[in-house]
C-alpha cells in the first residue's frame, strides 16, 4: 500500500525468517530444517507458490532503521528474490545436505497439510523490498535467499 500518509505509526511485514535462532536454522530449533531433513515439506502440485525471504539479521536492521528514520507506513522487510517452492525448497534441502524434496499432487498435499499449507505451497505471492530501501534507507546484507541458504542458516 503506497501513499498511507495518514499512518501515523510504520507497519513491517517480514519475509519468512531464516537463520540463527528461527525455525529455519541448523539451530535446535530449526523446525523448518528438520522438516526439510525428514522430507516432510514436499512440493505440492507445481509448486508455484512464491514466498519472500528475510535472513533475521536484516530483519532486525530494518527494524532498528524504521525507528530511528521514524518510518511512516507499510513496509515489506524482504530480501531482493522472492521465490516460487519449486526454486527455493530444492536449494534448500541441498544446503541442509537433505535429500530432494519429494513432488505430491496439490489434492493429495491438501489432505495432509491443509487449505493453509497447500495455498502456501502453491498460491503464495512474493513481496518486493523496494519501499523499505528507498524509505528507510535499508538494504539487505543477504540481497537473495540463494546465498543465505548457503552461509546463513548456522
Amino acid at each position: 500500500m503506497t501513499g498511507a500518509t495518514w499512518i501515523e505509526g510504520v507497519v513491517l511485514r517480514y519475509g519468512t525468517f531464516y537463520g540463527p535462532g528461527t525455525n529455519f536454522s541448523l539451530g535446535p530449533e530449526g523446525a523448518m530444517v528438520e522438516a526439510i531433513r525428514k522430507r516432510h515439506l514436499p512440493l505440492m502440485g507445481r509448486a508455484g507458490g512464491v514466498w519472500s525471504f528475510i535472513h533475521i539479521e536484516d530483519a532486525a536492521e530494518a527494524t532498528v532503521n524504521a525507528i530511528e528514520r521514524r518510518g511512516r507506513g507499510i513496509y515489506n522487510v524482504v530480501d531482493d528474490e522472492p521465490a516460487a517452492v519449486a526454486d527455493w525448497l530444492p536449494v534448500a534441502a541441498q544446503a541442509v545436505e537433505a535429500p530432494a524434496p519429494r513432488r505430491v499432487p496439490r489434492w493429495l498435499g491438501r489432505i495432509f497439510a491443509g487449505e493453509s499449507a497447500t495455498v502456501m505451497m502453491t498460491e503464495a505471492r512474493g513481496a518486493s523490498n523496494a519501499k523499505a530501501k528507498r524509505e528507510l534507507a535499508w538494504t539487505p546484507r543477504h540481497a537473495s535467499w540463494r546465498e543465505g541458504f548457503a552461509t546463513g542458516l548456522g
